[in-house]
């Protein structure tokens, strides 16, 4: 492996950390408001983070790459709306989307296909990743943030189950 692409998927660790934490703050929030559902889609949110996170480093772990974790910043968020926490998430799934393209892309010229292989999962992941949060954010702009409406969809969301992916790598 190109030490240039072990750099940036070692560097792919540390954004899903923060990615993690993130929505860990996500999570903050809307309990904070009683909205118990949200919260738990974003707790499972950041499970799914730090195990992609995990999913790096055992992929640079087993093809013999160090990984060098660097501190994971405080997430700062000006959210303030449920609606701002949504459109939030979805900007940050965009801009862990423009990161994996990166990495693929290198990859690609590189022709390293075990990690455009590897990266192929996550390319996908990403994809719903965005269509979940535009998902969300489609329903509360055309529910609005009514209590009743938000009740409702606090509920469904409360329903959510977390299927961990197999993090080994082979």
């Amino acid at each position: 492996m190109k030490q240039t692409i072990a750099q940036m998927l070692s560097k792919q660790v540390n954004k899903e950390l923060y990615s993690a934490y993130l929505y860990l703050e996500f999570h903050n929030i809307l309990n904070d408001r009683g909205l118990q559902g949200f919260a738990h889609w974003y707790m499972i949110q950041a499970q799914e983070e730090r195990d992609h996170a995990m999913l790096f480093y055992n992929y640079l772990h087993h093809n013999n790459q160090k990984v060098t974790l660097e501190a994971v910043e405080k997430p700062e968020t000006k959210a303030d709306t449920v609606l701002q926490v949504l459109e939030a998430a979805l900007a940050h799934e965009q801009y862990v989307t423009e990161s994996i393209n990166d990495i693929y892309e290198v990859a690609l010229r590189e022709k390293d296909y075990r990690t455009k292989e590897f990266l192929d999962w996550f390319v996908k992941e990403q994809g719903e990743e965005e269509n979940n949060a535009q998902g969300l954010i489609d329903k509360v702009k055309l529910l609005g943030e009514d209590p009743k409406n938000m009740y409702l969809l606090d509920q469904e969301l409360a329903a959510r189950v977390y299927n961990a992916p197999s993090l080994v790598v082979g």
